[in-house]
Formats: C-alpha cells, sequence, structure tokens
C-alpha cells in the first residue's frame, strides 16, 4: 500500500465533548469528514484511529456502520496509538488527518501529496506554514520516519501531537506547502461550540445543493456572508499544541529551580 490515511479522533475533548458525533443534516462530522476524504485520489485507505477509553466505543461502532477501519489505542499517547495504527498495514507513507477537521478537502490533501512527492522530502504539511484555512489542514510523511519517531520521541508534546519530534529533531528533510493565497485566517475546525455553529451553518448553506462541495464553495460563501465568519474568529490556531507547550515550558523551568 502506497498511501494510508489516518484520522486521529476521540470524544473526550475538554472545550467540546463529543464533538465529532454531534450531527448536522442527519450525519455526525466524522461521518462527514470520511465521505469527504474517501474521493482524494492518493488515499488507498482510511483508519480512524480512537482510544480505549470506554466512550470510544461509539466512534468504534460508527466506524462499523461505515465499513471504515478502526484502531483503538493510548488515549494520551497519540503517537504511540498512530504508529500502532498505521503499524497494521505498513504503507509506504502515512497522511495524518484530525477528527475536528470535518471540512477536509481531497483536492488540498491531493496538492499536498503531490507537493510532498516531487520534492522527494520526508515530511510535508500545509499547516505549520499556514496558508490554508485552519480545518484543512494535513500533514504526509513515510512509515519509516514515522516508526523512528515512535521509537525516539519522548517529550509529552511529541507524544501527544504525533509530527513535532518529526520537525524538530534535524534529521528530517521537511517541507512545507506555501501557496500563493494566504487563507490562515479562516477557521474551519470544530474544537469550540462556536466552531459548531459555523460549520454546521457551513453544510446547512451548501450540501443540500452539492454533496461534494469545495473549499472554494466555503469561501465564497463566506465572503457573501461575512458576518458567518465572525462566530468564531476569536480563537487561536493550534491552541492544544500551544498549550501542551507552555506546560512542558513551566514544568522545566519549575524543575531547574527546585
Amino acid at each position: 500500500m502506497k498511501f494510508l490515511a489516518i484520522i486521529q479522533a476521540r470524544l473526550s475533548s475538554t472545550r467540546l465533548p463529543g464533538k465529532v458525533l454531534k450531527k448536522i443534516l442527519g450525519k455526525s462530522l466524522i461521518e462527514h469528514q470520511l465521505s469527504r476524504v474517501k474521493r482524494s485520489k492518493y488515499i488507498e485507505k482510511i483508519v480512524v484511529a480512537t482510544s480505549d477509553a470506554h466512550e470510544d466505543g461509539a466512534i468504534e461502532d460508527v466506524c462499523l456502520k461505515l465499513g471504515v477501519s478502526c484502531f483503538r489505542g493510548s488515549l494520551d499517547n497519540v503517537l504511540e496509538r498512530f504508529y500502532g495504527a498505521a503499524l497494521e498495514y505498513k504503507p509506504e507513507h502515512v497522511i495524518r488527518l484530525t477528527g475536528d477537521c470535518p471540512l477536509s478537502d481531497p483536492e488540498v490533501i491531493d496538492d499536498l501529496v503531490q507537493y510532498y512527492l516531487e520534492r522527494d522530502c520526508d515530511y510535508a504539511a500545509n499547516c505549520v506554514k499556514a496558508h490554508y484555512p485552519d480545518g484543512l489542514d494535513a500533514e504526509v510523511f513515510s512509515f519509516k520516519v514515522l516508526e523512528e519517531t515512535y521509537n525516539n520521541a519522548q517529550m509529552p508534546s511529541q507524544l501527544e501531537h504525533v509530527t513535532p519530534y518529526i520537525r524538530e529533531c534535524g534529521l528530517y528533510r521537511i517541507a512545507h506547502y506555501e501557496p500563493e493565497f494566504d487563507y490562515s485566517h479562516l477557521r474551519w475546525t470544530v474544537d469550540e461550540p462556536e466552531d459548531f455553529i459555523l460549520v454546521k451553518n457551513i453544510f446547512e448553506s451548501l450540501f443540500p445543493k452539492d454533496e461534494n462541495f469545495s473549499w472554494y464553495d466555503v469561501l465564497e460563501l463566506l465572503a457573501n456572508n461575512k458576518e458567518l465568519g465572525k462566530i468564531n474568529r476569536q480563537f487561536q490556531r493550534n491552541e492544544g499544541y500551544l498549550k501542551s507547550i507552555e506546560k512542558e515550558q513551566s514544568l522545566k523551568e519549575r524543575n531547574e529551580s527546585d
């Protein structure tokens, strides 16, 4: 297998518990995301990587209903869970997606993969030096790099967020997809109640007309409805990762002062 996509998803979000199973137009967010991601021309298989916590059995149930593979592993060590999900298939390359991005766009994913292949790099992302709206995030890297990361990463932020070690260790060829446009100020991810309100409005406006609507359609919708985009603009991008870094820094300072 050349390209395996792994979508991380859990129900124990602190800011919006149960978010991936919240429904819009009769379908949960994870169902909408899976339908969209399946249209990628590169992705050969999708695995949903959820935790072994009791409540995340509901995610496994959805996967079973849809005929989608589901892997269950550690709640807190997401790198271990992610690696376990990939190990069963040992693909050449892995595409990392997160379950808080129901507007994932297959064209955006394919553009990133094409960029990754053309540059013959170890890792490529469209969300670190971001130009796309928050919520179209994707990363791609080789299984070999993932295995080495699993064997070597140690910091809590590296275990919780999967890819920081790849970017920070200095061992790998890193590429950041930076198209000429910049829509990084837009927030289409679902982490807060306001995010859900926005995404619900987007789906209710576009999905009945075209179930395969693209991110360009979302841009047009927001351009014509200025107030819609203001619903969640107060929130910071990558807030979870930034909080992990702050926690590590405070622990380091405390240890140094002891």
